[in-house]
């Protein structure tokens, strides 16, 4: 896709505890905030936002790393291209102490900056709370920012995070146990979680997912596609659920899929069915 200008987002910045980000923002009504995956906010995420400010809501972008608007894949250069500029990305945030990578039982520290940025935008935008959608990268942000009674509708796209070497980075996700005990009353009270993934994706193993189905019990929604529902145009293997693998045509699962979270976002946010 060719680089996309941002010239229909409105810019502006985003402080707390000294620490300053640019964020990007679409539409009116309660805020749902997008988290990008690597490279960055691309312009597959930016469609995305698009669908999200399409359907009444506030689509809110944070700028965490790469270059806004940046085609993931430069000069059609193909799988080689789409590597050199993730890791062009992805090496300054994995050395970054923001951001946890390999660790279990953890919560990366720039959550903190996140759930802040929950609370402004829900006090900005109004509504009954807020939405997130963390991807790859970010996928267990959203986990992790739901301890926050205003986030309402927290969706876990291909959740990469810790890196799957062993079983137990495999059986677990970048949340601490104080973090995930909190997540769990919410659960208990009525709050979904939804989590997305291809079933052979290597990134997301699928014990990650059973953890959170033992964890969560029937409060997590677990949304897992074959890898021939993939957009077999797209330069790596299946992964990107909501962007780079997304098929946009009706009956496409990939498609189903985009729409069960925009209908999370509907149920929670602009109608009145929202947990205690």
């Amino acid at each position: 896709m060719p680089d996309d200008n941002l010239a229909d987002f409105q810019r502006s910045e985003f402080t707390y505890e000294s620490k300053t980000r640019t964020i990007f923002r679409l539409g009116d009504g309660p805020a749902v905030i997008i988290i990008a995956e690597m490279p960055g906010i691309t312009p597959r995420v930016l469609d995305f936002a698009r669908q999200v400010s399409g359907i009444g809501c506030t689509a809110v972008l944070p700028h965490l790393f790469g270059v806004p608007g940046r085609d993931p894949n430069p000069d059609a250069r193909g799988r080689v291209g789409f590597v050199a500029n993730a890791v062009s990305s992805l090496v300054p945030a994995c050395i970054s102490r923001e951001f946890v990578t390999m660790a279990t039982g953890r919560t990366s520290p720039v959550i903190d900056w996140l759930r802040a940025l929950t609370r402004h935008e829900h006090e900005r935008c109004g509504g009954p709370g807020v939405g997130a959608v963390g991807m790859c990268f970010t996928g267990g942000y959203a986990l992790a920012m739901a301890t926050d009674d205003a986030l309402l509708a927290p969706v876990l796209s291909q959740p990469s995070m810790p890196i799957a070497l062993t079983a137990a980075q495999r059986r677990s996700i970048d949340i601490s146990e104080e973090d995930l005990s909190v997540v769990k009353q919410r659960c208990a009270r009525g709050l979904t979680v939804m989590g997305l993934r291809f079933a052979g994706d290597r990134l997301v193993p699928r014990e990650r997912f059973d953890f959170l189905s033992e964890q969560l019990g029937d409060a997590f929604v677990a949304v897992e596609l074959d890898d021939a529902d993939a957009n077999p145009a797209a330069t790596m293997a299946p992964h990107s659920v909501l962007t780079e693998h997304l098929i946009d045509e009706p009956g496409q699962p990939t498609r189903a899929a985009l729409d069960q979270v925009l209908e999370l976002f509907r149920h929670r946010l602009l109608s009145r069915s929202q947990p205690e």
